[in-house]
C-alpha cells in the first residue's frame, strides 16, 4: 500500500509537489503548475499547499 509523504529528493520548498509527484509517478513540473495556477486564480493553491506541508508527513 502506498502513502503519501514530502519528498526529500524532489522538493524545492518544502517536497509537496515531489512527494505528489513520486505517489502518482507524475512529473513534480505537473504539481507545481497546478499549485501556481491555484494560487493565481483566487489563492486556494498556497492554502492546500501549506496544509499539506503542515499534514503529510516528510520521507524518512
Amino acid at each position: 500500500m502506498k502513502k503519501l509523504y514530502r519528498s526529500k529528493k524532489y522538493r524545492a520548498i518544502a517536497g509537496v509537489c515531489g512527494g505528489l509527484g513520486e505517489y502518482f509517478d507524475i512529473d513534480p513540473i505537473i504539481f507545481r503548475m497546478i499549485f501556481i495556477a491555484l494560487l493565481v486564480n483566487g489563492g486556494a493553491g498556497i492554502i492546500i499547499y501549506i496544509l499539506m506541508w503542515i499534514f503529510v508527513p516528510a520521507k524518512t
